[in-house]
């Protein structure tokens, strides 16, 4: 225990000769929550409609009224009759333009169907599905008010019909915020403890120091341990740095036990340090380590995770591809513990592929290290 515990002592010593590496493990994290927390944003609102009202009437402009009062759209342009509608899309003047034919109002009076027209920048395929989505619902919406007020002002009795009243758990706000915080913790988390241990001991390779450490009476388990636990600790201390941004800046709140976070995260950054040490017994320069780590940490943490693509849209040979990447678990226990306020219960299945995969890691490390020495 001695010899682990001065192996990590020398670690915490070199870490603070060299402050630009430990600003980097603590500040780089924070930087990276703080990019992506902002930068990378799901929500559509305020999108830019520009409007051709041939009818002018008071349907006409109660149709209109029920997208510019939404927060979903901002009227951006009134178009008059004969405007080029590809070129208001094709300079990027609106994302979306709505269209109301002349007869709107006299089929609405006739009891005939109104049709009205909206057409969609499809460059961005994600958003143009959103914004459909939201002009459906709100032309839905206007049409019901329309009946409605038809029936009363006949004297009749309005259609009964269903009253449609979502309940949305865990996040009402549908904000992408609350979806995209745990996965970059994960990925974040995922990437500096990799990096940070492969490029460790890939330094003391280039410098001549790991020949003494193993002509050192030391055990590899001892190597292991001393060369882990600092990088462990200064990994759980950007950890509780991030949760602490994303419940300041971003109002993502833990709504589970904190044992229980603490003890998940634990389990994950072993696999992640476990990983950096295998990708330090196969490089011979911080160059390689570097881009190994980050080729082997970074992507899959974020394409096959599920962080940001749904793991069952996938095709099915990724699909099983996903079943060995440890951020997979970890983000389902994250968003479990963070956003649903549960326990570790329900999450048994994710907390024993973690711990297995951890212990595989180490094994196949200290394995690849044992021979090295040999």
């Amino acid at each position: 225990m001695r010899k682990t515990r001065a192996i990590a002592v020398k670690e915490m010593r070199q870490a603070g000769r060299d402050p630009l590496s430990l600003v980097m493990l603590l500040g780089v994290p924070l930087l990276m929550l703080l990019l992506y927390g902002y930068a990378v944003n799901f929500d559509v609102r305020h999108v830019a409609l520009a409007v051709q009202d041939l009818d002018k009437s008071a349907r006409s402009r109660e149709l209109i009224a029920s997208f510019t009062n939404s927060t979903y759209f901002d009227l951006a342009a009134y178009l008059p009759a004969g405007a080029d509608l590809d070129a208001i899309t094709e300079r990027r003047l609106a994302k979306a333009v709505l269209v109301i034919p002349e007869d709107f109002s006299r089929s609405l009076d006739a009891g005939r169907t109104a049709r009205v027209q909206l057409l969609l920048d499809g460059s961005d395929a994600n958003t143009a599905s959103t914004i459909l989505g939201y002009a459906s619902s709100l032309v839905a919406e206007t049409n019901v008010a329309i009946m409605h007020d038809r029936f009363t002002e006949a004297g009749r009795a309005a259609v009964p019909s269903i009253a449609y009243e979502p309940r949305v758990w865990y996040n009402p706000e549908l904000r992408s915020t609350y979806f995209l915080v745990p996965g970059l913790i994960g990925f974040i988390l995922m990437l500096t403890a990799v990096l940070s241990t492969a490029l460790s001991i890939v330094r003391e390779k280039e410098r001549g120091t790991m020949e003494q450490l193993r002509t050192a009476p030391l055990g590899t388990v001892q190597l292991i341990l001393g060369k882990c636990a600092p990088f462990l600790g200064i990994s759980l201390v950007a950890a509780l740095s991030i949760l602490a941004a994303a419940r300041f800046l971003f109002g993502v709140e833990i709504r589970g036990p904190y044992l229980d976070l603490f003890l998940a995260t634990l389990l994950y950054l072993v696999g992640a340090l476990g990983w950096g040490l295998l990708v330090s017994s196969v490089s011979d320069s911080q160059a390689m380590a570097f881009q190994m780590g980050l080729i082997t940490s970074m992507l899959p943490a974020i394409l096959l995770s599920g962080f940001i693509f749904p793991i069952r849209s996938m095709p099915q040979a990724l699909q099983w591809v996903t079943y060995a990447v440890p951020a997979r678990y970890f983000l389902i226990v994250l968003r479990g513990i963070i956003l649903k306020g549960a326990g570790l219960g329900p999450y048994g299945k994710q907390m024993l592929f973690l711990g297995i995969y951890a212990a595989a890691v180490m094994l196949i490390a200290s394995l690849r290290l044992r021979r090295e020495e040999a």
